[in-house]
């Protein structure tokens, strides 16, 4: 848990295999600490974090790995469960993987004796993104290049099944909004369904190809941002359906977009993974130029802590944090 100023990284923590994705438990856990997991070639990883910046008498980052679930297959994309609690008696953990045989996989731990773990299956192509609902987590939404998003209950029964124009590529579910859910496609279409009629009842568009991520901001409804081609983009929903804003960022196209969750004006974008180094970007949109610029040795996911300006990339045997100004 060094500080590592080569990459001007604020913190990493090494791992025993190449880390495809990484979250941060965007919940509160009822602990002081903060839930972060990883997805390997087989398995996922579960730890907890703390940092200096959060707590003084932390040095750096304290890191522990509290379970190790064997996945048998490698992992593409993470979601956590509001229902996770350390507070708990026992405590609960519950996320959700997306794999590469097209399956969903639920998993429920008390970090002893219960482990359990439940397979969804109905997607046809790959899935690239999934959410819980954010307040009770008693669903799921996943997208895929299926051109479908599909939400599921929790024994893995569909609930609803929205047919898009192109691949689905992000899924965004607001806690401020928990009847809407927001779904980015690949040919630059950003679709918001009504849960209740299901039906699509606001479209954005991006007016350039591919969008490869999007997210809905947590501190403002109404800011979404994306990015496609090489450029980030954001939107306004109340003022129109183009981008108010947009910059070209990435020479080697964008990957990831991802907001802070403690600053409407604060977000990350990746480039593509693949290249030696992946550059991660923070960018304010106070500010013309990004304010972070770091590299990882070949990047891949990219998350922000729940309560502090700190974000993470995965990479190889490797978790980069960074941490920046607010």
């Amino acid at each position: 848990m060094k500080q590592d100023s080569t990459r001007n990284t604020s913190y990493t923590v090494d791992c025993e295999d190449y880390v495809h994705v990484v979250k941060f438990n965007p919940f509160d856990s009822g602990d002081s600490c903060s839930l972060i997991a990883y997805g390997g070639n087989n398995y996922v990883v579960v730890g907890s974090c703390r940092f200096q910046e959060e707590d003084a008498e932390v040095e750096g980052m304290q890191y522990k790995t509290l379970r190790t679930f064997h996945h048998g297959i490698r992992v593409d994309a993470i979601a956590w469960s509001p229902e996770t609690r350390l507070d708990a008696i026992p405590p609960q953990i519950r996320f959700c993987t997306a794999a590469s045989d097209r399956k969903l996989r639920l998993f429920t731990s008390d970090l002893q004796d219960k482990n359990e773990f439940k397979t969804f299956d109905g997607h046809s192509d790959y899935i690239n993104d999934l959410v819980f609902a954010p307040n009770e987590g008693q669903e799921i939404a996943s997208v895929s290049d299926d051109h479908t998003c599909r939400v599921w209950d929790l024994e893995g029964n569909e609930k609803a099944h929205f047919v898009l124009r192109s691949p689905g590529m992000s899924v965004c579910w607001h806690p401020e909004e928990a009847f809407k859910l927001m779904v980015a496609e690949k040919n630059g279409t950003i679709r918001f369904y009504d849960l209740i009629t299901q039906q699509a009842i606001l479209s954005l568009e991006c007016e350039q190809t591919p969008l490869m991520s999007a997210d809905w901001c947590l501190k403002n409804t109404l800011k979404i941002g994306a990015v496609a081609g090489n450029d980030w983009l954001i939107w306004d929903i109340t003022r129109s359906s183009y981008p108010q804003d947009k910059r070209p960022v990435h020479v080697d196209r964008a990957r990831l977009f991802r907001w802070s969750r403690v600053n409407e004006n604060l977000f990350a974008t990746t480039g593509y993974p693949g290249k030696t180094t992946t550059q991660l970007l923070v960018h304010h949109l106070g500010h013309p130029q990004p304010i972070l610029t770091g590299t990882a040795a070949v990047g891949s996911g990219l998350t922000w802590h729940r309560t502090l300006p700190l974000c993470a990339v995965g990479g190889d045997h490797k978790i980069f944090f960074w941490v920046t100004e607010m």
